[in-house]
């Protein structure tokens, strides 16, 4: 898999459209708050046009790109954190994603309510951030609670953990995301079984009436910048019925262009999400399968082919590396070592975007 999200947002803000648009799931849409009472879950495959390049040339072999997973809980509302509304129920659905979505209300259409009555896209995302936080908040109050019973008793162990926590509980309480602390190497071990909302990287969605880029978009992006992440635009409604109208990703390009749609929300989406996790994608071309693979910077070799078979990282000995285009261009592993662009690497090798690699195991 590539990476998963979980689209958080007020209700009514056509997070379940946007669902359906970017995995064609074909979520329930009705206007009023709630309409999601159980999370979707769509996985969708990552278009990738190097894959597709790279299975010209071996037809024969099944074409698998890695896939992306989009988990749309119910619309979260004031006072979440505390009970209201029921997006507080299915906030532990999201706790296990890569990155938050965050949709955001862009249109104006007086058929569709708005929870508070008028498009703020500032007093909106406030919102779902105050939320989160809160959340988080109440998470690390039981953990320091829990901790402290232990440092009494003189559980040496948990002193270091309880003063992290602390640290941790007294930003909260004053509005700080877990994400923008100071967490040092040795303390993120802490972390990894609360999963913590606002440790999270965050993307934006501006969701756009038909007409596209708006003011209230622009202030969405303004507002990303400002938290040093990207937004993105999408045209949910008019998206979500391309792909009600079309079959085939042919016909989905063909209806975009004619829309003025010159990217789908799904490869914007895509391309922000391997940014802010700083993920690279690697190719493998052995066996039946011409595949992609998705790991973060910074991989070394065995920990990459890990993700074929656990034993890869045990059994590695090297790896021999091509790069996707120059393989497309001179079609053939034969020809790319005979020209010397078939790079034998060791253990430290760090996988690089847009590598083909072939793991050589013991």
């Amino acid at each position: 898999m590539g990476f998963s999200c979980g689209l958080v947002g007020l209700p009514n803000v056509g997070k379940s459209t946007i669902f359906n648009a970017l995995t064609a799931a074909g979520a329930r849409v009705d206007n009023y708050p709630f309409t999601t009472i159980e999370p979707n879950v769509g996985v969708v495959p990552v278009p990738d046009p190097r894959l597709d390049e790279l299975h010209k040339l071996f037809p024969e072999k099944k074409k698998v790109p890695t896939t992306l997973q989009f988990i749309d809980i119910a619309g979260l509302v004031k006072g979440a954190s505390e009970g209201q509304g029921l997006g507080n129920q299915f906030l532990a659905e999201i706790r296990n994603v890569d990155a938050v979505v965050h949709v955001v209300r862009c249109f104006e259409d007086p058929d569709v309510v708005h929870v508070d009555g008028t498009i703020d896209p500032k007093r909106d995302i406030e919102v779902i951030e105050t939320e989160l936080l809160l959340k988080d908040l109440e998470t690390v109050e039981k953990r320091v609670k829990s901790l402290a019973s232990r440092v009494k008793v003189g559980d040496k162990a948990a002193k270091a953990e309880y003063e992290f926590f602390e640290r941790v509980r007294q930003a909260l309480a004053q509005g700080q995301h877990i994400r923008e602390i100071t967490i040092h190497e040795h303390e993120r071990p802490f972390l990894k079984d609360l999963n913590p909302l606002t440790l999270k990287p965050v993307l934006f969605v501006a969701n756009v009436g038909d007409e596209g880029e708006n003011e209230y978009s622009r202030e969405v992006q303004r507002l990303a910048a400002e938290r040093g992440t990207i937004a993105v635009i999408i045209r949910g409604r008019l998206e979500s019925e391309v792909y009600e109208a079309a079959d085939t990703d042919e016909e989905r390009r063909a209806f975009r262009k004619e829309l003025g749609i010159e990217e789908s929300g799904l490869d914007a989406l895509v391309r922000a999400g391997y940014e802010i996790l700083h993920l690279v994608t690697f190719y493998t071309i052995d066996g039946p399968e011409v595949r992609a693979w998705t790991v973060p910077k910074g991989t070394h070799a065995p920990q990459a082919g890990a993700k074929i078979h656990t034993d890869f990282a045990e059994r590695f000995v090297q790896c021999e590396v091509a790069r996707w285009d120059e393989l497309v261009r001179e079609k053939s592993l034969a020809r790319l070592r005979e020209l010397g662009h078939l790079h034998r690497h060791g253990e430290k090798y760090e996988v690089q975007d847009g590598d083909v690699i072939h793991f050589i195991v013991a």
